[in-house]
């Protein structure tokens, strides 16, 4: 004997309230953070703050230095990990099949990417710096940054190449496409989207990322000029700041330079993806 409490109908109601109540919730969270940020640090911020170099370390003056050096080592994170991860996972989904080492890898990229960050610092530390004598550098943290962004971006890849329907590539082959033409003009392509929002995630966890390069770009003060001096990124600086007791009000100036960095990158490349996700279903 079976007892219906309640009916198929409002049980369908009630998860759909539900899920709205989450989401909204989720929303107001969001807001309310980057709202709190925007306020507290939206005052420090002007032409002068962004434009001249810190002062007294950091209890004055501005966050040029800090600007440049996030650029540069997000850069270098992306460009390094960008072509390793989403080649890797075509390898990975057109070629290798479902193997034991492939499971093995598959395994292993998971586990590296929940690995923490400060752990990736202290390797950063012992390997780049160190043994490989690249020393406090902004290449240096670039690699360890890369190294945290590649299975984020290779896992990403994967499933979006992975969920290309197996009709586009009978419809190549039936057309005299070799697999290597079909990966480059029909699977890439319709995997896109994907795989540019696994680079915007491993970007953003880059541009935002403290811990992992404390101990290897050097964090000096000064205005950067090459991938080999040492610098100081947003989030590095934002953490002496804060930590340091030197300038709280910089310290919200600087993390609200990086929340709208932040939404200027994701803002930006969403957009692009969605324009060209219509243009290749032919709106």
């Amino acid at each position: 004997m079976s007892f219906k409490l309640i009916s198929p109908k409002t049980a369908q109601k009630i998860m759909n309230g539900v899920l709205w109540a989450s989401g909204i919730f989720t929303i107001v969270i969001l807001i309310v953070i980057i709202g709190y940020i925007l306020f507290k640090g939206l005052p420090a911020v002007n032409l002068e703050f962004l434009l001249s170099e810190p002062i007294d370390s950091g209890r004055a003056g501005g966050i040029a230095p800090m600007i440049v050096s996030s650029i540069y080592v997000t850069l270098l994170a992306v460009l390094i990990a960008t072509p390793l991860g989403v080649g890797a996972a075509v390898y990975m989904a057109e070629y290798a099949g479902e193997t034991q080492i492939v499971k093995l890898i598959k395994f292993g990229a998971e586990t590296l990417a929940s690995i923490p960050s400060i752990v990736f610092g202290l390797f950063g530390l012992s390997f780049f710096v160190i043994f490989l004598g690249l020393g406090w550098s902004l290449l240096s943290g670039g690699l360890v940054l890369a190294l945290m962004a590649l299975p984020t971006i290779f896992q990403v890849a994967v499933v979006s190449i992975e969920s290309v329907p197996r009709s586009y590539r009978e419809a190549s082959w039936a057309l005299g496409a070799t697999n290597w033409e079909t990966i480059y003009r029909v699977v890439i392509p319709a995997a896109m989207p994907g795989i540019v929002t696994g680079i915007i995630l491993g970007m953003a966890r880059a541009i935002s990322e403290a811990a992992a390069v404390m101990f290897v770009v050097g964090s000096a003060l000064s205005m950067p000029i090459s991938i080999f001096d040492p610098g100081r990124p947003l989030p590095l600086h934002l953490y002496v700041l804060a930590t340091e007791g030197l300038s709280l009000k910089n310290a919200y100036g600087t993390a609200a330079v990086l929340v709208i960095i932040v939404l200027i990158i994701t803002i930006t490349t969403n957009t692009l993806v969605e324009r060209y996700r219509r243009k290749m279903m032919g709106r």
